[in-house]
């Protein structure tokens, strides 16, 4: 987890920005916290430092019903910061603060592998593998995990800034696609990933993004949907349409969804109208989320999520 700062006027570059507004952050922590504000369990693995921020992102782990014995608080470095700004551009700009932060000095030997082995899931990213200790420490709760028998689910997090190259980003991201179970991708990045391969081909994405292990992987298009390919069946659900206010958190929100009902149906992989459900029901879960402003405040209740899926019968 980390803190976002982000400017308080929209489409400003960070050094036009006059002040800035704090948010919790981390696609991980998001996922969790929407599982659990969907009636589901969830516990958070990870640290941070032992300071306010810590404190603040600790906090709202708990307030949100998250486990967050997992999330340990390091004496020697700091909470890890980003300043994030949307340019008028629509560029994206990151200016990261976190060399190392306490999130890096996660070590293997401080893991609780007890609340690995009560996970049903275990649903990691991919900013954890950039640097030592934090790789070995993700790459021992991995193996526990796989061990245990839980679904391992993959959602790589593209994000180029935290890398020390392109090219380190790419390797490091698909050095542990094969031990997966599950994984979703963005179709933004299939090219990055393939290197250039056409995003709705799906002979591209059968040759270069299924692994011969996978069991499901899912390919989200934003308000369009989502596509599924498994050994035996591929297809579409298709998205909702709403008035988005922030896009932010979406993705997260979605995984949160579609989690929430594998928990209860751990081969839905092998039953097509049931993965269209959950799938569907993972669409109105980003489509709520993009009405409200703010990742995790707008991450959905059930309740939410009911009424978009309604929405289609008024």
């Amino acid at each position: 987890m980390m803190v976002n700062l982000v400017p308080t006027v929209a489409r400003v570059s960070l050094a036009d920005s006059a002040a800035y507004k704090k948010s919790p952050a981390g696609a991980t922590a998001n996922v969790a916290i929407a599982i659990s504000r969907l009636g589901g369990s969830a516990a958070f693995i990870g640290k941070v430092g032992n300071d306010e921020f810590g404190y603040m992102l600790s906090d709202i782990l708990k307030q949100n019903g998250v486990d967050n014995s997992g999330l340990l608080f390091d004496e020697h470095a700091r909470t890890a910061l980003a300043f994030y700004s949307l340019k008028a551009n629509g560029e994206p700009e990151f200016l990261f603060y976190r060399n190392p932060s306490a999130d890096v000095l996660l070590h293997p030997e401080e893991i609780d592998v007890n609340l690995i082995k009560k996970a049903t899931i275990f649903h990691y990213g991919s900013v954890s593998l950039i640097k030592e200790p934090c790789r070995s420490a993700h790459l021992s709760a991995m193996n526990v995990a796989k061990m245990c028998g839980s679904i391992l689910f993959y959602a790589p997090n593209v994000t180029l800034p935290l890398w020390p190259s392109t090219e380190a980003a790419r390797e490091g991201i698909m050095s542990i696609w094969d031990y997966a179970d599950i994984i979703k991708v963005s179709v933004d990045e299939i090219p990055f990933l393939t290197k250039g391969g056409d995003p709705y081909d799906d002979k591209v994405i059968m040759n270069k993004l299924y692994h011969q292990d996978l069991k499901l992987l899912l390919v989200t298009e934003g308000a369009w949907g989502c596509r599924y390919y498994t050994k035996d069946f591929k297809g579409g659900v298709s998205g909702y349409e709403v008035e988005a206010v922030d896009t932010n958190g979406a993705g997260d929100s979605f995984v949160g969804g579609f989690l929430s009902i594998v928990a209860a149906h751990k081969q839905i992989y092998k039953d097509e109208k049931r993965l269209r459900e959950a799938i569907d029901f993972a669409n109105a879960c980003g489509a709520a989320t993009v009405t409200g402003k703010g990742a995790i405040p707008s991450l959905p209740t059930k309740d939410a999520v009911i009424r978009i899926l309604f929405s289609l019968f008024n």
